[in-house]
């Protein structure tokens, strides 16, 4: 019976952007859940980081949000970086030569078990085109980064966020 009503569960839209001021510099990402009847609004802000890990950290923090297992879930990002990441085989490359030379493996390695969880499919859209969840998501974002700084509040550190020149 459990398995019956798994497959009865409506598809989740997961909507997602990420922002920085600067990049790196103060940032932040915006999710939109949606789920029947349900929609769900999340959004955090990091006092140095960059655009890409916040825009690979919305797809991680929306898809752990989701309370079962097997879920349909469609991403709709507008970054290329990670919807190519997936669409295109890049992150299977990656794992399989063990993220050498790879921008944020920390976010990648987490993002893997997670979408083995569920049946997760990725869709790109143009950013900043009116895309109504999309525009959302980045005023979502911009607000929990440069916004959150612009009123003088603190924001915790990208513990993850590794300078450029250390990457060399």
């Amino acid at each position: 019976m459990a398995e019956a009503s798994q497959q009865a569960r409506p598809p989740i839209f997961l909507y997602t952007d990420g922002a920085s001021s600067g990049n790196p510099g103060p940032g932040g990402y915006g999710v939109v859940l949606k789920c029947g009847a349900h929609k769900m609004e999340m959004s955090e802000g990091f006092s140095l980081t960059t655009n890409n890990r916040m825009e690979l950290l919305a797809v991680i923090k929306g898809i752990e949000a989701i309370r079962w297992q097997n879920a349909e879930v469609h991403v709709t990002s507008d970054s290329s970086y990670v919807v190519n990441a997936i669409n295109k085989g890049w992150l299977e490359n990656w794992r399989r030569k063990g993220f050498a030379k790879v921008k944020n493996p920390d976010l990648w390695m987490r993002l893997i078990p997670l979408l083995q969880k569920h049946r997760v499919a990725f869709h790109w859209i143009k950013g900043h085109a009116g895309h109504p969840e999309n525009e959302r998501c980045d005023a979502l974002a911009v607000e929990a980064g440069a916004g959150a700084v612009a009123k003088g509040l603190q924001l915790p550190p990208d513990t993850g966020y590794v300078p450029e020149e250390s990457l060399l």
